[in-house]
């Protein structure tokens, strides 16, 4: 459901930093141009309804608590899409895999707009591998889905580096909508990069992540679940944990309909300083601290 902007409300809670890197890993460092900071995110009331028909007018972005001018601002519905789809074909989702792959059809079907958008599908087991290139086929898409067959160990922090990679090859960035989908029991087990290199790899190539978890959520909330909640958060999107295998496609149409209504705005930072360091970024809506801006939680500043 799309709503108009709600009247101001109780504040919002401040935004929260970065996850904490864990123990033995290295920071991420997200290298930016300083001199041109991207940022799309997305907006919603405190029922999670999308609010749409925002100006740049109604927006104020923040870079560690400094306003900063915006130059350039677009409503993304427009723009083509770029979507990674990720599927775990490890042993450990064997008994749900027809569901998901039934399921991860039907959202490309439903998102993809012929001659505009286009859709690759990445598996990993034991590797990462791409089974179908970025195409507008949706036929090809879905018989590289159907086509797959779970076995073996999880390599995910790879899967998404690749598929990072290949996204960023669609240049120039600023034209594209760039999403990655990740179906997974958010489990790694085989991959060779490190959780926080995989992030970077997103970061780089301006993508969302959103992810569908495969856990029984009878088990509560597992180590496989955390990942998969630092990967969205820290990229402006969002994981979703359907509560029985029939509620995985209601995930897919949540992201599908949430990915049409994005906004992004353009800045030059107002003392660019290339340091290496992290530069907090806030994005708000002007007297509605009620909504949530969902984004980014900022970049690392390119040594020159």
């Amino acid at each position: 459901m799309l709503l108009p902007l709600p009247a101001a409300g109780q504040q919002a809670p401040p935004a929260q930093p970065p996850a904490a890197t864990p123990q033995g890993e290295q920071p991420t460092h997200i290298s930016v141009d300083v001199t041109r900071v991207s940022m799309a995110y997305s907006v919603t009331d405190r029922k999670g309804r999308f609010v749409t028909g925002l100006a740049k007018e109604d927006f104020e972005v923040l870079e560690n608590g400094r306003p900063q001018a915006i130059q350039e601002f677009t409503a993304e519905p427009s723009l083509p899409l770029r979507v990674a789809v990720l599927i775990d074909t490890s042993n450990s989702i064997r008994d749900r895999f027809k569901f998901e792959q039934e399921a991860a059809s039907q959202f490309l079907n439903e998102i993809l707009r012929s001659n505009t958008d286009k859709a690759m599908v990445v598996s990993f087991d034991s590797a990462a591998e791409i089974v179908c290139n970025l195409t507008d086929s949706t036929d090809k898409l879905s018989a590289a889905i159907l086509g797959l067959r779970p076995g073996g160990g999880t390599s995910m922090y790879d899967a998404i580096r690749f598929a990072s990679e290949k996204l960023a090859e669609e240049q120039p960035s600023y034209q594209f909508r760039r999403i990655m989908v990740i179906v997974s029991d958010g489990e790694d087990n085989q991959s060779r990069g490190t959780r926080d290199q995989a992030l970077e790899a997103v970061q780089v190539a301006d993508t969302f992540i959103y992810a569908i978890s495969t856990n029984n959520l009878t088990q509560g909330d597992t180590d496989g679940d955390k990942v998969l909640k630092y990967f969205t958060s820290q990229t402006g999107g969002k994981a979703y944990f359907p509560f029985k295998l029939e509620d995985l496609a209601q995930s897919f149409d949540i992201i599908a309909e949430e990915v049409r209504h994005q906004y992004n705005i353009v800045y030059r930072p107002e003392n660019p300083i290339a340091d290496g360091q992290f530069h907090r970024v806030e994005i708000r809506v002007k007297g509605h601290k009620e909504v949530t801006v969902r984004a980014r939680s900022g970049y690392y500043a390119r040594k020159s």
